[in-house]
């Protein structure tokens, strides 16, 4: 994941583009169509735009860049996309197998319902503690990629905690947290656009914390 840092010689002499901006921009979309949900501001809406995107856009071309990140040999890149590809897809598939699905025989539907939500609580525990190691990996990357990592523990952990006590309140705000982990997504990946076309830093990414 290198977004056009001090490192724009070894980018240069890959030989594939840099394909970081366009797993950025597809982790960012999908996290904002979800995040805008769970903050409730899909009024007038289903609130279920994200699902066919996080199959194809933050699913499968977060997946597709995190394969061309291990052409890169980036071993950063190549973890983050191919793992947040996989949460994408996965959160879908468990969206239409499980969530969608009837409810066991036996089971009412509220109570179904709450068990669900518990699976989202350890879904997103889990990913939280993978997050933690790639936030402090994410140090030796650039600002802008470390503040992307940042909000979405952030999001990560108010949600999964949102979800165990089945708090509305707790939820929304996650969602809010959501949206902001977007943005800096967004800018993240335009970064990588600008620069790369530019060919020197016109958009500021950071300097690595450590090195």
């Amino acid at each position: 994941m290198s977004v056009n840092d001090d490192r724009t010689s070894a980018a240069a002499a890959s030989p594939i583009a840099d394909p970081a901006p366009l797993g950025l921009a597809a982790f960012a979309l999908t996290t904002f169509l979800l995040s805008a949900a769970n903050a409730k501001w899909m009024t007038h809406a289903t609130g279920n735009a994200w699902v066919s995107y996080g199959f194809a856009y933050g699913g499968l071309v977060q997946l597709l860049a995190g394969m061309w990140e291990f052409r890169n040999k980036n071993v950063f890149g190549a973890t983050a996309f191919s793992t947040y590809g996989g949460f994408w897809i996965g959160l879908a598939l468990w969206v239409k197998l499980v969530a969608g699905g009837p409810p066991p025989a036996g089971v009412s539907a509220a109570a179904y319902a709450a068990q669900t939500g518990k699976d989202l609580g350890w879904i997103l525990l889990a990913f939280a503690i993978f997050n933690t190691y790639m936030l402090i990996s994410s140090m030796a990357v650039n600002v802008a990629v470390f503040g992307v990592f940042l909000t979405l523990e952030a999001t990560e952990i108010v949600l999964f905690a949102g979800f165990f006590g089945a708090n509305d309140n707790v939820i929304r705000a996650g969602g809010y947290v959501g949206v902001v982990t977007a943005l800096v997504a967004w800018y993240t990946s335009s970064a990588g656009v600008m620069n790369g076309l530019r060919g020197r830093v016109v958009v500021p990414v950071g300097k690595p914390f450590i090195r």
